[in-house]
């Protein structure tokens, strides 16, 4: 490990994370980060890419080994069916949801997915769901029974939230059956299978007020943890306990790739726009499912620097995240729209996570 660190400052600007300040009045509701976060590690699981099989019951399987990892907290990617329009390759992107309140039956059953939360809860693992709020697949039924729901194009179609996002479409929040549907559709994976919180997809496209709605509605129902795919400190205040650290990602892989210097680290965290509540949590990572697929494996980033990278992820301020298959060295983009499974193998990086996430 010390190794690994000296090879850091061996490696050839500043990032700023942007701040948006709060536009919303203090309401009487206050968040409250669940105690079972403290000193946690997340783990991002790709239920599609983790076995052969590609289901709930194997990767069920897996739950000891990351157990002994020191994995706390569980993300799954979306579990929800994937709509068939418009699906990009043969599989489509988990992101394309046709159903919110149903279970992709290529992972299993209903049976099956309540028996997993079970397992992880009964193992002393907490497990939070991917959520959309931001749009839904070209097949949803929203889309034909709400169709006013929906922002529209230039042509009166439904629109999409990007130009290259063509097999979603975005949801309207300035209405508030959008909100109320949403946060009903939330409660209902809380209700019914206990799960402990949401990773929310692109958390910074929808409003904030929505998501300071769902969590005090859902705090009543129990405490939940939610992580926000965003970096914007108000976020923090009222509705999410951790968000990513973009801005320290990008600065790893530059000062990797010789593009900056270590020194840059130090006003990351001392300049005052990167500074958030004492409260608040970043989540420091090094791939996820998006970088690796599109943006290459750690090694391609990061090459002889990634153990170092791997080492300053787990102990500076903040939260670790791994993603499925970097314990095991995963030295392959996996593919987003199609089955391409995971070569698990004993490799010295799950060692090196051992340590760090027991530290």
């Amino acid at each position: 490990m010390l190794a690994s660190i000296i090879i850091l400052f061996n490696f050839c600007g500043d990032s700023k994370i942007k701040r948006t300040e709060s536009s919303t009045n203090v309401a009487a509701y206050t968040k409250t980060v669940p105690d079972w976060v403290k000193n946690a590690a997340i783990y991002e699981v790709n239920i599609r890419q983790y076995t052969e099989e590609g289901t709930f019951n194997a990767f069920s399987e897996h739950l000891p080994r990351l157990k002994e990892l020191g994995v706390d907290i569980l993300w799954l990617m979306p579990i929800y069916p994937i709509s068939e329009a418009e699906r990009k390759g043969s599989l489509g992107s988990y992101y394309a949801i046709k159903d919110f309140m149903k279970v992709n039956p290529e992972f299993g059953s209903q049976e099956d997915f309540r028996a997993l939360v079970e397992k992880i809860h009964n193992m002393g693992m907490y497990v939070i769901l991917d959520w959309v709020a931001n749009h839904t697949g070209m097949d949803n039924d929203l889309i034909y029974t709400h169709t006013d729901w929906f922002m529209l194009d230039s042509l009166d179609q439904v629109a999409h939230p990007e130009a290259d996002w063509s097999d979603v479409a975005q949801l309207n929040y300035e209405l508030e059956e959008v909100k109320h549907y949403m946060v009903d559709a939330m409660k209902f994976w809380v209700k019914d299978y206990n799960i402990d919180g949401f990773r929310c997809d692109v958390a910074y496209m929808v409003p904030i007020e929505f998501w300071e709605m769902a969590r005090e509605e859902l705090d009543q129902l129990k405490p939940v943890f939610m992580l926000a795919e965003a970096e914007q400190a108000n976020l923090q205040e009222k509705a999410f306990d951790m968000d990513y650290a973009w801005g320290l990602h990008h600065l790893m892989n530059d000062i990797a790739q010789c593009k900056k210097n270590v020194l840059t680290l130090d006003s990351l965290y001392n300049e005052p726009e990167n500074i958030y509540g004492p409260n608040a949590i970043k989540m420091n990572f090094i791939s996820n499912h998006d970088e690796n697929s599109w943006k290459g494996t750690v090694f391609e980033r990061m090459g002889d620097a990634a153990s170092a990278m791997t080492v300053l992820s787990a102990t500076l301020p903040g939260m670790p995240l791994v993603y499925s298959g970097q314990e095991a060295g995963l030295a392959k983009r996996l593919s987003f729209f199609e089955k391409d499974e995971i070569p698990w193998q004993e490799h010295e990086m799950g060692e090196l996570y051992r340590t760090l996430l027991k530290l």
